[in-house]
Formats: structure tokens, C-alpha cells, sequence
């Protein structure tokens, strides 16, 4: 058990073949949670890892310990248990390391209301009791129920898209044996679109590829599969389903910033002045569209934890991210692959033409994608960077370090867990933002 290996900036997560995370580790956390909300009650889901039942065993053991009720949702996506924690007002865990390999996991958290349980938001508060050791035993433990909450999460997802909104399209899904195929073909079920699948079983060791979708190399089956027939979209889904990545109709990926842009303008339409929330490495072009579409963009920090509070504080309809978590405010502001895919069916539908054509609507600028940088003191090498550019650029730390030229920019973020940098860059073409990266590698290398 190694809290101070375990604990990060939105979740808890960590490995558990060499014991940092374990299930001593998860009762103590089901107990400070029950302390930390003072609730009765807590709906705990989890995915399809071989670690995932004793790690469930733990978490349970430490909530009924401390005199609350365990509602067991079993296996299921990590939205579906926003969808319960948000329906019946009560707090939720989902134990699940997202698209990590199997040796790892870990635990996502949420108040009553599937509001965020962040380093700024609580999840600080349980680490301290968690390293302390408490343990809080009630006079009367709590009992443990299984309920099924997909039923409930599929009917949810079509109070929000109608099910007559979406055509006879021919999608390619990817579940990666994660736990999209928990609900996948329950909601196919309900509209006229044909589902090919790949990797629906879900299946903790991740035996084909990892549930990674943001890697390009796990995306080459779908990609496969899409060129073998015609289909209208493709969709690959991470371990735990609460991110979907889509492919048009050439078997192209989309880019997050991209989906963001296609889904604002759809939740915009008739709907003037509302906001539409986006993290400051998203395309220039999301806060352009939003604006052309009478909304009113607002730029955060990335993570689920911090757009989910941004959202409550300015009730927006929509947030989306680089990495493909899109929150949605008829979703109790919480992220769903699920959803994000059912709007953009509807989107489709609607449109007369393929998103291949669609998408060019809103790609706008050149993008480096994420590239990561090895350095041995991560803030003095983003102050020679930051002090190497003041004088032709403007700055800000918002989150990591951004620097705008006017043209492009880019940020400079450092990884929560490994002596990295992440840089991102976008300019008006491919030509200016290799100069950018090339200036950036120059300076790094310095350091």
C-alpha cells in the first residue's frame, strides 16, 4: 500500500502487481469517503480488470465499516455509474485504471450528483486520511445491494438523444474488451444504425490490443475492419467507455478538438448565449466556432475534475477535451464516449454529407499532437522556455506554461506522474508548427 504513489491531481490510481494499490488501501478509502460526505449510501461500479473484485471487496468492506450502504453496480462503464450517482442523488466509485494495462487500477469518485471528487475538491482530504490510517467503525455497518443500473443508463442516454434522430448508418465500433460492451449492443437495439463490432467481450487482460484508443497503433484493427466494407463512422472506446474516439467514414481519427467543434455546433443550435467549455489545449478554432454559433467559450484547465466545476459554476451545456472526455449538461455535467457517439450519429443523419466532408468545416489550423519530452527538473526547464520567449510571444499559466505568438502557439504542461513535458503546438499550417516544435526540442535540450 503506497498512498503517495496512488493518489493523483483527479483520481486514485496505481499498480497493483507490486501492492501500491490494494484492497487495504480501498477500505480505507470507502471509509474516509463515507466521513468526508457523511452520506448513507454509495453506488460502486467497476471494470473488467482481474484486480477489479478485490479491490471492490476492500472499498466495500471500508463504506459499510464506517456504517453506509454499498449499492453494487457491478461491471459497468464508468458513465453509467455517473448516471446513477446523478439520478438518485447519492455518491459514486468506480474502480477502474481507464486505458491503463491490466497491472494497473484504481479508483474514480464522485459526490452525490456525480459531482467531481478532485485534489481541489476532496480527494486531498481522503489522502490525508487514508496515510493517517483511520478507519471510522460504525455502531451499525452497512449492507451491500446489487442493483442494474445499464437498463436505467441506456433509457437516460435516449432522454437526451431521440432515438428518431438517428438514421440507418453503418458504424464500426471498437470496445477494446473494455466496458463499452457492457451496453453497446442494449443501445443498437433501440435506434436503426447497424453495429459491426470488434472486441466487445470484455475481457480484464486486454488480449488484443490495450483499451488505448489515444495511441495510434491500437486504432489499426478498426482501421482495418473500415476498409474492408462502407461505413458512415467509426468509434473506438477506452477501457472503461467514458472516452470514444472516432473515425470518418475514409477511416480517418478525428481529433478531439474536432468532435468538441462538431458537438458545440449541435448543442448550440437554437440555443443563444449558452456556454460551452473547453481546456486551453483544444483547437483556436473550438472558442471561434462556439462564438460563430452565439455561444460563449470558456477556456480551463484540463481534467475532468476542473471542467466539471467550471461547468456547475456557469451552467454550460457542453465541455469538451483534447483526449476525446466530452461533458455534456443534460449528463449531470459529467463526460460519456456513449452519448458523445450518439450525438454525433444524430449529427450525421441530419447532414448531407459524409463526415469526412463534414469535419472540414471545423479543422481549421495544423497540429503537432502531444509529444513528450524527457528532463531531469521539469520547472527550470519550462522557465528557460518561458523566459526564452517573453519577449515575442504572450504568456500565460493557466495550466503548464502557454505561449501565444499571435499565428500559433503552444503549451508546455508537466506529466502528474513521470519527469515529462508535454508540448502541444498549432499554427496556421504543418510548416510553422514544426519550426515551433523544433524551437521548443532546441530550448529543452539546454536544460
Amino acid at each position: 500500500m503506497r498512498p503517495d504513489r496512488v493518489f493523483k491531481a483527479y483520481d486514485i490510481r496505481g499498480r497493483t502487481d507490486t501492492g501500491d494499490l490494494d484492497a487495504a488501501l480501498c477500505e480505507l478509502v470507502g471509509s474516509a469517503l463515507v466521513e468526508l460526505l457523511d452520506s448513507d449510501r454509495v453506488a460502486v461500479g467497476r471494470d473488467v480488470r482481474t484486480s477489479s473484485p478485490g479491490l471492490f471487496e476492500g472499498l466495500a468492506r471500508g463504506i459499510t465499516t464506517a456504517g453506509a450502504d454499498v449499492i453494487d453496480l457491478g461491471e459497468v462503464p464508468t458513465d453509467a455509474v455517473y448516471y446513477y450517482s446523478g439520478a438518485h442523488d447519492v455518491p459514486g466509485a468506480m474502480i477502474t485504471a481507464s486505458h491503463n494495462p491490466p497491472m494497473y487500477n484504481g479508483i474514480k469518485l464522485c459526490r452525490a450528483g456525480a459531482a467531481p471528487i478532485g485534489a481541489d475538491t476532496g480527494l486531498a482530504e481522503i489522502r490525508a486520511m487514508v496515510e493517517e490510517g483511520r478507519r471510522n467503525v460504525a455502531d451499525a455497518p452497512g449492507s451491500v445491494e446489487r442493483v442494474d443500473a445499464v437498463a436505467g443508463y441506456v433509457e437516460h442516454l435516449f432522454s437526451i438523444v431521440d432515438p428518431s434522430e438517428i438514421g440507418p448508418l453503418r458504424v464500426a465500433v471498437d470496445g477494446g474488451n473494455g466496458m463499452a460492451g457492457v451496453a453497446l449492443e442494449r443501445v443498437f437495439d433501440r435506434i436503426p444504425a447497424d453495429l459491426t463490432g470488434l472486441y466487445l467481450e470484455p475481457d480484464g487482460t486486454f488480449p488484443n490490443h490495450p483499451a488505448d484508443p489515444l495511441v495510434p497503433e491500437n486504432l489499426a484493427d478498426l482501421e482495418a475492419l473500415m476498409r474492408q466494407g462502407e461505413y458512415d463512422l467509426g468509434v473506438a472506446f477506452d477501457g472503461d467507455a467514458d472516452r470514444a474516439f472516432f473515425l470518418d467514414d475514409r477511416a480517418r481519427p478525428l481529433s478531439g478538438s474536432t468532435v468538441t467543434s462538431l458537438l458545440a455546433r449541435r448543442l448550440l443550435e437554437g440555443r443563444p448565449g449558452e456556454k460551452v467549455v473547453h481546456n486551453l489545449i483544444t483547437s483556436k478554432a473550438v472558442p471561434e466556432i462556439v462564438t460563430e454559433c452565439g455561444g460563449i467559450p470558456i477556456r480551463t484547465r484540463v481534467g475532468h475534475s476542473y471542467i466539471k466545476t467550471v461547468m456547475a459554476e456557469t451552467n454550460a451545456i457542453f465541455g469538451g477535451e483534447h483526449s476525446a472526455h466530452y461533458y455534456f449538461r443534460d449528463n449531470y455535467r459529467a463526460d460519456s464516449g456513449m452519448l458523445a457517439m450518439l450525438h454525433l450519429m444524430a449529427i450525421l443523419s441530419s447532414a448531407d454529407q459524409p463526415l469526412s466532408s463534414l469535419r472540414g468545416e471545423v479543422e481549421r489550423y495544423a497540429a503537432s499532437g502531444e509529444i513528450n519530452f524527457e528532463v531531469t527538473d521539469t520547472d527550470a526547464a519550462m522557465r528557460l522556455v518561458e523566459e526564452s520567449e517573453a519577449s515575442s510571444a504572450s504568456i500565460d499559466r493557466l495550466d503548464g506554461l502557454t505561449v501565444d505568438y499571435g499565428d500559433a502557439w503552444f503549451n508546455l504542461r508537466p506529466s502528474n506522474t513521470e519527469p515529462l513535458l508535454r508540448l502541444n503546438v498549432e499554427g496556421p499550417d504543418a510548416d510553422r508548427v514544426a519550426d515551433i516544435v523544433e524551437r521548443v526540442r532546441a530550448i529543452l535540450e539546454e536544460a
